[in-house]
């Protein structure tokens, strides 16, 4: 028969795994934000969430106002364009645009981000377009080539095609 210290000892020792199990249960991705000059331009960090994804961008050094902001398919940001990061994110062809569009299946859409006169932005989204590991049918943004998150010169319209008239890339982020 154990004593009452002891039984509370196992009783912990047991426990040890669940807690260090729900201490890292959260799956994340992270990436640093490049310009097309190469300067640091802040990062961005992504949760898997039940049904989607949590994104977290902190950036600086961009122009003040609204930009786009899209989940591209590969995980390459080459300057100076960061064109090597391909299209958006998707699961299916042709892929329609814009977060109204009614037709849309661009899981790389994401709403604007608006850049303080100080040139820097802090936002969070929620996308369920999109997972870390390809769940429920959603692209995976962690695939065979990875993927990329661009910050675009212009706000997106949500309708236009192909990139809702965001314009050219900006800053980009190798999600990894």
């Amino acid at each position: 028969m154990l004593t009452p210290r002891l039984e509370l000892l196992a009783a912990l020792a047991l426990s040890l795994p669940l807690f260090t199990s729900i201490a890292h249960a959260a799956d994340t991705a992270a990436g640093n934000l490049l310009g097309s000059d190469g300067t640091a331009h802040g990062t961005v960090h992504v949760t898997d969430a039940p049904k989607g994804v949590v994104l977290r961008v902190e950036a600086t050094g961009l122009t003040p106002g609204w930009h786009g902001i899209h989940f591209h398919e590969k995980g390459d940001c080459a300057a100076p364009k960061f064109t090597s990061a391909g299209a958006h994110v998707h699961a299916t062809s042709p892929v329609v645009h814009g977060l109204l569009n009614t037709n849309a299946n661009d899981a790389g859409d994401l709403p604007n981000i608006f850049v303080a006169m100080d040139g820097t932005a802090t936002v969070e989204f929620y996308s369920t377009l999109v997972s870390l590991h390809g769940k429920d049918g959603r692209p995976a943004l962690l695939d065979a080539d990875g993927s990329a998150l661009v910050i675009h010169a212009n706000p997106d319209d949500y309708q236009s095609q192909p990139i809702g008239g965001a314009g050219d890339r900006v800053a980009c982020g190798v999600i990894r």
